[in-house]
C-alpha cells in the first residue's frame, strides 16, 4: 500500500473537525469539546471572540468569517467533515455548507427533521436549550429547512448551577447539581406539554446528562454526540466481521 502526503497537512486520521467557541468552562466527558467523548480522534479549531454574548445572545453575523477561516484550517489539516460546539452555530450553517468541499453539520438541531420522521404525526420533540429566550424561529427554520414540526422548548438559562458554569463562566461546574437541573427541566417540559415522544439537547454542554435524563423520562434522547457519531459512521466505514 502506498500512502501520499497532503500539502499543508501535518497529522492524519482525524475525520471530524470541531470548531470551538471561546469559553472558560470545563468540558466533562460527553461534551464535544472533550476529546475523550469519542471513540475516534477529532481535531479542534478555536474561534476567538465567539463567546456566549456574541454567539448565543446576539447571533453576531461578524462571526461568520472567523468560522469560515477556522473551517478552512480544519479542511487543510485533513478533516472529512466539520461541526461545532454550540447549537446556535446553526445561524452560519447554510453559508458554511456552501463554502467547504466536505460535509458541514453545525448544530444538533439539524437532527430535528430526522427525529420527527421517526415519530407519529403530531407527536412532539422536546428541545432542551441553553437559552430558550434567544432560540428564535430563525434558528429552527434553518435547522429544519423550513419544515413546520411539532416542538416544545425549555431553556436552562434560569437554572443556577447551569447558568454559573455555562453562561457566567465562573470556571467550575458542579456535575451532580447540573445533572439534577437538566433532568428536572426535562421532566417539567414533559409534564407541561402533551405528546412529547423524543428529547433533543440543543446545547453541547448537555450530553453528559443524557443517560440520567433518559432514565428519568424513558424517552429517546438525541444530542450533539448522537449526530457526530452518526456522521462519523458514514465517513469511516469498516468491514463487518462475523460469520454466516
Amino acid at each position: 500500500m502506498i500512502y501520499k502526503a497532503n500539502k499543508g497537512q501535518t497529522s492524519y486520521g482525524e475525520a471530524v473537525g470541531i470548531i470551538l467557541m471561546e469559553s472558560f468552562m470545563p468540558f466533562p466527558p460527553g461534551c464535544p469539546g472533550n476529546a475523550t467523548t469519542f471513540s475516534f480522534p477529532v481535531r479542534y479549531a478555536n474561534v476567538k471572540g465567539a463567546n456566549m454574548e456574541k454567539l448565543v445572545y446576539q447571533g453576531d453575523p461578524e462571526l461568520l468569517q472567523p468560522f469560515i477561516d477556522a473551517g478552512w484550517d480544519l479542511v487543510n489539516e485533513g478533516v472529512k467533515a466539520i461541526t461545532g460546539n454550540c447549537g446556535f452555530m446553526v445561524l452560519y450553517h447554510e453559508v458554511m455548507a456552501k463554502e467547504f468541499p466536505v460535509p458541514v453539520f453545525m448544530s444538533s438541531l439539524l437532527q430535528l427533521p430526522f427525529i420527527s420522521r421517526m415519530l407519529k404525526p403530531g407527536e412532539k420533540i422536546g428541545i432542551i436549550t441553553a437559552s430558550a429566550k434567544t432560540l428564535t424561529p430563525k434558528h429552527l427554520q434553518i435547522a429544519t429547512n423550513g419544515a413546520d414540526l411539532p416542538l416544545a422548548i425549555a431553556g436552562m438559562e434560569d437554572q443556577k448551577h447551569f447558568y454559573d458554569a455555562i453562561h457566567a463562566e465562573v470556571g467550575e461546574l458542579d456535575f451532580d447539581a447540573v445533572e439534577a437541573e437538566v433532568v428536572q427541566v426535562t421532566q417539567n417540559l414533559i409534564a407541561k406539554e402533551d405528546n412529547i415522544k423524543a428529547i433533543l439537547f440543543e446545547c453541547t454542554d448537555l450530553p453528559p446528562y443524557a443517560a440520567a435524563t433518559q432514565q428519568a423520562v424513558g424517552l429517546p434522547v438525541f444530542d450533539f454526540t448522537t449526530m457526530i457519531n452518526y456522521v462519523y459512521s458514514g465517513l469511516v466505514r469498516r468491514r463487518f466481521e462475523g460469520f454466516c
